[in-house]
């Protein structure tokens, strides 16, 4: 229901800006987008999938990780139906599949994967060194 671009490799110190939009054939989801409250998780290798960052539908409350405060940030645009993470000063740490997470009528920013409803299928994002 939810598509994620922007994915790639990246030397470390560098960027990337991911992109969040609703599936162009889900009719439902599209409509309902700008409802939404979306959160950015990533999975590494091995690793539990972890929240990295989160906006409501209203955009009054955004949450982001400890880890990635001060070099990831997340913006909604309703007109556009879009979602930006703008990941800054990157490092091999931040290596992972990258996620776009969708809750209509959120009250707050849920760091929890489960609290969502909707899912893309993930871009990956792979800084070296």
């Amino acid at each position: 229901p939810l598509v994620e671009s922007g994915g790639g490799l990246v030397q470390a110190g560098g960027s990337l800006m991911l992109s969040c939009t609703p599936s162009k054939v889900n009719e439902k989801i599209s409509s309902e987008f700008n409802s939404y409250n979306i959160a950015w998780f990533r999975q590494a290798p091995g690793k539990e999938r972890e929240f990295v960052a989160g906006i409501t539908w209203t955009r009054n409350q955004i949450l982001s990780a400890d880890s990635v405060k001060g070099r990831f940030t997340i913006s909604k645009n309703n007109v556009e139906k879009t979602v930006l993470l703008q990941m800054n000063s990157l490092q091999s740490e931040d290596t992972g599949v990258y996620y776009c997470a969708g809750k209509r009528l959120g009250t707050t920013v849920h760091i929890t994967a489960a609290e969502y409803d909707y899912w893309g299928q993930g871009t990956q994002v792979t800084v070296f060194a």
